[in-house]
């Protein structure tokens, strides 16, 4: 009769904590469920921007890339959320397998994406766009897609060049074309009183700060709060797959 009181607590201890774990698994799908449904916003935001920063993206070719990265990566998690939120709720042992092996898979595939960016960063550097800016703004020729991209990044974010002016010395490409003029037109200073004939001949105000910085201030709190989610996301899904496993052993 102990034994049996005691078979028969055990039993109800095992289901009670089954319970918690299929409810606590049902949140943090809900939670990934939601970061996947913030990439896709952020990917598509970028794709259909209108302000230029999608012009800004498709002249990198790392940069574009991630975008589409972003999407795919949004676009699996917002699934994974909806398949681990069915999967807890129904007990479905298939469901939660599945899941289980996706979900490892993305969280593979996000360190793997990271370890990349990190060994791959120098094609971030101040120097590094130095260096192709130099080698590749041609100053006023639309069709080229670079410098069309340069001039919506200094238009948009009013700065000139990477560092400033002087990344448009005689050595640059943009000076060898056009050897009569010091600036690009898209450095002058937009208002009524700057002529754009002597701002391009350095003989008015142009903007002096450069690029990297402007876009570097402009997006610093964007950055650290990527950063901050890309954490919290390899959290919850660290989470919600010891929460699937454990469900996923306790389901008879």
């Amino acid at each position: 009769m102990g034994q049996g009181e005691a078979s028969a607590r055990g039993t109800a201890m095992e289901g009670d904590c089954l319970s918690c774990i299929k409810y606590l698994m049902f949140i943090f799908n809900f939670f990934i469920f939601l970061g996947g449904a913030f990439l896709l916003g952020v990917g598509i935001w970028v794709l259909v921007d209108p302000t230029g920063f999608r012009e800004i993206v498709a002249a990198n070719p790392l940069l574009f890339t991630g975008v589409y990265v972003i999407l795919a990566m949004g676009g699996m998690l917002f699934l994974l959320g909806f398949l681990g939120c069915c999967g807890a709720i129904r007990e479905n042992k298939c469901l939660l397998l599945f899941f289980f092996l996706l979900i490892l898979i993305i969280f593979l595939a996000e360190l793997a994406a990271a370890i990349l960016a990190f060994i791959f960063r120098e094609h971030l550097t101040r120097n590094y766009f130095t260096k192709e800016l130099k080698n590749y703004y041609q100053g006023s020729n639309s069709s080229d897609v670079f410098t069309a991209t340069w001039n919506t990044i200094m238009t948009s974010f009013e700065c000139c060049g990477v560092n400033g002016a002087e990344d448009f010395d005689q050595e640059s490409v943009f000076r060898r074309l056009n050897p009569s003029t010091v600036v690009p037109e898209a450095c002058c200073r937009r208002n009524l009183l700057t002529n754009k004939e002597e701002c391009l001949k350095d003989n008015m105000p142009i903007r002096n700060k450069g690029c990297y910085s402007a876009v570097v201030d402009y997006f610093e709190t964007y950055i650290y709060m990527a950063g901050a989610l890309a954490i919290v996301v390899l959290t919850i899904e660290l989470f919600a797959m010891v929460f699937a496993m454990c469900l996923f052993r306790g389901i008879q």
